[in-house]
């Protein structure tokens, strides 16, 4: 009887500790993670979100889990993948990779708390109501990457100072590129400068449009934030080496990869931002009243080894104002 009672105890504990550990499992809340760019080339922005996760008390595999959904450069596959994330029941969306990721989770739920990354500015697409005062179900942060073309096409300038027409290379799939645009060209007339705009949709076009940069005679060129052009950031850094033309690029990722100069503010700052913002709102806090962030910092990386092959010199008095120099 004894032998009997104990065996019945044990088997109740052993009952008893499986659904509690699965009733602990259930209660691990789930982020969806939705980015526009691959996994391949943009595994250290998901790194910098987990770290913000952390910072916020969450760590992945133990408090949190992340389903990740990437549409690896293809925009159309976003509003799927969106949709596919609202129907786990996911308890927060991390819509990173620009407006286009963000608009694709914004379309597949109201109700859902997303937390975006873009670089353009977000009321202009209808994500929040006011910078201040977001009063949706999404908050998040922008690099208003637009509005820094004036700078860099002066720092431009100071490199290429004969180039009197410069080269806009633009995705016409990112819904920023007509303001993106625009302010490009503002700030090249500003500088007396003239611009043509080449386009790439993808890796495969990156090719067409440098050539048709050199057969215009562009003397330079001005990137604009894209997801997949940071994804692809070594074939375009290569083309710009092979092609001999000096390229301005939005984020330090490009100059440490190889590329000639950056100046913008760090993405996996952006992307740390917004695992801190997804770890506020599993603790309470609503998108409506947590402000969309903007940068205060702004970094100017030269790597002067890609200079040099170049057969570029940089002004001395720009390499004192550059925060990184790369020999």
């Amino acid at each position: 009887m004894r032998r009997r009672h104990l065996l019945a105890m044990l088997g109740s504990s052993a009952v008893a500790w499986t659904l509690g550990a699965r009733a602990q499992k259930a209660t691990i809340p789930l982020i969806g993670f939705l980015n526009s760019a691959s996994p391949d080339n943009y595994a250290f922005n998901a790194a910098a979100f987990r770290e913000g996760l952390r910072e916020a008390g969450y760590v992945d595999g133990q408090s949190v889990t992340i389903e990740y959904r990437w549409a690896k450069g293809d925009y159309d596959q976003l509003p799927a993948l969106a949709t596919d994330l609202v129907s786990r029941n996911v308890a927060v969306i991390a819509a990173t990779g620009d407006i286009a990721s963000a608009r694709a989770a914004q379309a597949a739920t109201r109700k859902i708390p997303i937390v975006f990354t873009v670089g353009a500015d977000p009321t202009r697409f209808g994500l929040v109501h006011s910078l201040s005062h977001p009063g949706g179900n999404a908050t998040g942060i922008t690099l208003f990457s637009s509005t820094l073309s004036a700078k860099r096409m002066e720092l431009l300038r100071e490199i290429a100072p004969n180039a009197a027409l410069i080269a806009l290379f633009m995705n016409p799939d990112n819904a920023n590129v007509d303001a993106d645009i625009m302010a490009a060209q503002e700030a090249a007339r500003t500088l007396g400068r003239q611009t043509i705009v080449v386009s790439a949709r993808n890796p495969s076009e990156f090719d067409a449009a440098f050539k048709t940069t050199v057969q215009k005679r562009a003397g330079a060129m001005l990137l604009a934030s894209d997801p997949m052009f940071l994804g692809q950031r070594s074939k375009h850094i290569a083309l710009a080496g092979q092609y001999a033309i000096p390229v301005m690029y939005w984020t330090r990722e490009f100059a440490v990869a190889g590329g000639l100069m950056s100046y913008g503010t760090s993405i996996t700052w952006m992307y740390h931002q917004a695992g801190i913002y997804v770890g506020r709102i599993l603790k309470g806090a609503k998108p409506a009243d947590l402000p969309v962030l903007q940068p205060t910092k702004f970094e100017l990386v030269i790597n002067l080894k890609t200079a040099k092959a170049l057969g570029i010199t940089i002004p001395q008095s720009l390499l004192l104002r550059a925060d990184e120099v790369i020999q």
